[in-house]
């Protein structure tokens, strides 16, 4: 019975997405449509088969700095979380500074960074992730930290539990749900933030350089063969993100 619902559920969206695309094949193929405007699903299968190399070679480099800045990202997220939740000064002060980086934009931000670290180095795209995914993930993890209710914490004081095991017993299992949440969100700003970086500089690699690239010398079924590269890297991340959060979550069942 449960393969029926896992059909269904991995069917639906795989007949979806063929339709989807023999849709656009047919409407490119039967009005013309010019490659600059959109190509046809056919070319870019090809482009990305014939550079599937160098399509790989980008989202390794990109997924590498979009990785770094996830990790560098979540950890200050948490423990900021941790500490604002802990201490409600520190809550008060930080209020400011998240609300100020969550509208700052990425656009503003990367050629900034690239002046203060160098062009040559990939320090300022993983800066711009680690930023782009630090507020969903503090947000997120707050919130879940405030959600223990009084009655279960008086039941712990009730046990002489000691601060240390209500965290462990309580507060932390009640978050947890909150920061995969976080983590599954910023697991795709990770990519796409460091995607967006690259296209105001920086070393050669990456498939943001890459698109910007081939649509400089409107090779534009490259670009967009760069273009499912970086989805597939950004499916990729969420989907680690998810089995992350399936496997702790089933490891903690009793």
């Amino acid at each position: 019975m449960s393969g029926v619902p896992a059909a269904r559920t991995l069917g639906a969206p795989l007949v979806f997405g063929l339709a989807f695309l023999g849709l656009w094949q047919l409407l490119v193929v039967a009005l013309a449509i010019d490659p600059f405007i959109v190509p046809a699903p056919s070319a870019i299968a090809g482009q990305l088969l014939d550079h599937l190399d160098t399509v790989t070679a980008g989202a390794l480099r990109t997924g590498a700095n979009a990785l770094v800045g996830l990790v560098v990202g979540a950890v200050i997220g948490v423990v900021g979380a941790l500490l604002a939740n802990a201490v409600p000064v520190l809550d008060s002060l930080a209020a400011p500074v998240v609300a100020a980086l969550s509208v700052m934009p990425i656009v503003a931000l990367a050629p900034v960074l690239y002046t203060m670290y160098g062009a040559d180095v990939d320090t300022a795209r993983q800066l711009v992730a680690a930023l782009a995914v630090l507020i969903p993930i503090y947000v997120n993890t707050l919130r879940g930290l405030r959600q223990v209710r009084p009655v279960h914490r008086d039941l712990m004081r009730a046990y002489a539990a000691t601060p240390r095991q209500q965290q462990l017993a309580v507060t932390l299992p009640t978050a947890a749900p909150y920061v995969f949440t976080g983590l599954r969100v910023a697991s795709s700003l990770a990519v796409i933030s460091a995607l967006v970086a690259e296209y105001f500089g920086g070393p050669v690699g990456g498939l943001g350089k890459s698109i910007t690239s081939a649509a400089a010398s409107s090779n534009y079924p490259l670009a967009w063969a760069y273009v499912v590269g970086s989805i597939l890297l950004g499916l990729a991340f969420y989907v680690v993100a998810l089995a992350l959060e399936s496997g702790l979550t089933r490891h903690r069942r009793p």
